[in-house]
Formats: structure tokens, C-alpha cells, sequence
């Protein structure tokens, strides 16, 4: 290659004006004043610039530090551009805009068909370049909105919108897997049913948004006692369910102690006045081969039940019996 593939660089001298961000590009190109005179009007323009001029290098520059857009020779010594924009694109998702002397349509279907983005044919303007590659970058930004709105939806699908757990039925998708790992390693898996008491008197005492706030309180105090392993989920009104792999009845008590303490230890406070609250829980802790899902559900729940009739705030617990 030589510089006649530039074909306008007086045109490069253009000052930053504002429709480039910080993004990182990475030049491939074996001849060095090519890969100078693309980065140059690149770089004034106020892209962070990295150059390669093989294969091996541009892995190098890819696999050290984050790159957003490459702007990719196809006819390169050692392996093509065709070949490397198939490699990179089986590796990671980032915008390619394929360089390249050819310009028969059969060439252009290639290049998008093993995955570019985008083609330049040479001698291309500097111009033309730099509107490519804002086109690669409003590409890139269609691409994080993307995956930012697919994990909004992941979020909104699996999470309780009110208190931020886990909502009903991600829980017990939780309890499923876990009882499924259970019957693989041969451990326990506990199950907590906690309530709390006397809700109803709290929404019609200090009204709705009291309560919300109570419940947000008390999702918040629960989450931050749980171990980083244990899920806890809102399983409906004011019940939550935790359920802690590799945990035995004994241990289980414990902590539902401990969340029974941490909920208890302090009041609510709510705009002009602070709210106190106590929980019940229920305890139950099984193997898969002795209970299946709806089984300890049951059993939690009736230990539950057990404590909010031996006076509230207290933790029952509750031995299986599956058939």
C-alpha cells in the first residue's frame, strides 16, 4: 500500500467539534504512514487512537485494554483482514469497518458477511472516514442501550418493583435450583418464612406510605443480614422467604435470630414519626430427597404460623415430614 490511498488529507486538520466522545479506536494497517495520516484527523477530532499492524498486534491491543470501533485493512501481510474481522468478531461484539482497495460488490458482501460493519473503499476521503467510523459509534451507543434495556427488563421481570428483592416467582425459582444442587451434592437446604406483624394495623395507623417505607426498611435489613449465597424474596404482602443452600436447621435458627433481631433493634422512621416493627419467622431446613419444593414451603409456613400464636416476634420452627 502507499499514500495514494489517502486522497484528501488537507482535509484532516479539523479541530475537535463535539460529535466525538472519548471512544477508542484501534487502526489495523501494515504500512506505517497510512496508519499515521487515518489517526491523525481521528485523534484532533477527540478519539482516543491505538494503531496495530498485524494480526498479533491488534489481539495484543484488543486483549490489554477496552477498544470501541476498529478500523480493519483487508489486504494485510501474514493473515488478511477478512480472516482477523472473522476472528475479532467471534470473540467479541465491537464495531469494524473493513479498508480495502477493492470495489466490486462481491468484495463488499464478503467483508459484511464474516462480520464488519461497515466498508470504505480506497482512495477514500478523510472525511468520508470520519463519518464512518460517528456511524460505528452510534452503532456502539445502539448496542449499550441495548444491553442496558435488556438487563432493565431482566431486572423488572425477576425483582419486586416496591422493595427490590427477589419477587415470588424468581424466589421460587431459586428454592427449585437450590434443592436440585441440594440432591447433587447431598446438602441441606433451609427455608425461612418471615412476616411481619401486625402489618395491617401499621398501614391503618400511619397509612400506605408508612407501610411502604416499613417494607422497603425491612427488605433492606434483611438483605444486608443474609450471606452473599442465601436469596431473600418478597413472597407476598409482607412476607418474604429466604432460602440459605447448605444450611442445617440448627444454623438456619440462628440466623433467622438474627433477623429477627436486626428487623426489631430498631424503629422505622417515616416523615414525623419513627414506626416500630417485629417479625415471625418459620424455619425449616431438608434435603431434596426428603421434601420437594411445596413441601418445606408448607412447613416453613406453618412454623410460621406456630410463632404468630405463641405471641409474635419470635421464630418457630418446624421438623420435615415429606412423603
Amino acid at each position: 500500500m502507499t499514500t495514494s490511498a489517502v486522497r484528501n488529507p488537507t482535509q484532516a486538520a479539523e479541530q475537535r467539534s463535539g460529535f466525538a466522545t472519548q471512544q477508542t479506536l484501534l487502526i489495523v494497517d501494515d504500512d506505517g504512514e497510512i496508519r499515521s495520516l487515518v489517526a491523525e484527523p481521528l485523534t484532533k477530532a477527540g478519539y482516543l487512537v491505538r494503531t496495530a499492524s498485524d494480526g498479533p498486534s491488534m489481539f495484543a491491543v484488543l486483549n490489554s485494554s477496552p477498544v470501541d470501533l476498529v478500523v480493519l485493512d483487508l489486504n494485510l501481510v501474514g493473515e488478511d483482514g477478512l480472516s482477523l474481522c472473522r476472528r475479532c468478531r467471534g470473540q467479541r461484539n465491537i464495531p469494524i469497518i473493513m479498508l480495502t482497495a477493492r470495489s466490486e460488490p462481491v468484495d463488499r458482501v464478503i467483508g459484511l458477511e464474516v462480520g464488519a460493519d461497515d466498508y470504505i473503499t480506497k482512495p477514500f476521503d478523510l472525511q468520508e472516514l470520519k463519518a464512518r467510523v460517528r456511524a460505528g459509534k452510534r452503532i456502539l451507543d445502539l448496542q449499550e442501550q441495548i444491553v442496558s434495556t435488556r438487563e432493565q427488563l431482566r431486572v423488572q421481570a425477576t425483582h419486586d418493583a416496591l422493595t427490590g428483592l427477589l419477587n415470588r416467582r424468581a424466589i421460587l425459582e431459586t428454592l427449585e435450583k437450590e434443592l436440585a444442587r441440594s440432591a447433587r451434592e447431598g446438602t441441606q437446604v433451609s427455608v425461612t418464612m418471615a412476616d411481619l406483624d401486625h402489618f395491617k394495623r401499621i398501614n391503618d395507623t400511619y397509612g400506605h406510605l408508612a407501610g411502604d417505607a416499613v417494607l422497603r426498611e425491612a427488605a433492606q435489613r434483611l438483605q444486608a443480614s443474609m450471606r452473599v449465597y442465601d436469596a431473600v424474596g418478597r413472597y407476598g404482602g409482607e412476607e418474604f422467604l429466604v432460602v440459605s443452600p447448605g444450611c442445617g436447621l440448627a444454623e438456619a435458627t440462628e440466623q433467622a435470630e438474627r433477623l429477627r433481631t436486626r428487623i426489631s433493634q430498631e424503629a422505622v422512621r417515616v416523615p414525623d414519626c419513627a414506626i416500630p416493627v417485629t417479625i415471625s419467622l418459620g424455619v425449616v431446613a431438608a434435603t431434596a430427597e426428603a421434601c420437594q419444593p411445596g413441601d418445606l414451603l408448607r412447613l416453613a409456613d406453618d412454623a410460621l404460623y406456630a410463632a404468630k400464636r405463641s405471641g409474635r416476634d419470635r421464630v418457630g420452627v418446624n421438623s420435615p415430614v415429606c412423603k
